[in-house]
């Protein structure tokens, strides 16, 4: 994950999980099926449910709509 993601999420205060794709082959399949093929990093999913890249995350957050996310998590 890149340091800025992680530096406001930290910031936000959420908690996340880091997965390192280039690691495990196995969480690699897993996140091509669950962001329908993404090819960028990093991607957020909050329980379970794609939401978008740094840049939809950030979006989210701006407009209110990741504390809602969060609480339902």
């Amino acid at each position: 994950m890149c340091e800025q993601s992680k530096k406001l999420l930290q910031k936000w205060t959420i908690p996340y999980n880091e997965i390192r794709l280039d690691l495990d082959t196995s969480e690699h399949r897993r996140f091509s099926e669950l962001t329908n093929g993404a090819r960028m990093v990093p991607q957020f999913l909050i329980d379970g449910k794609w939401v978008g890249g740094f840049t939809e995350l950030t979006e989210m957050h701006m407009e209110d709509e990741l504390d809602h996310l969060m609480e339902i998590a």
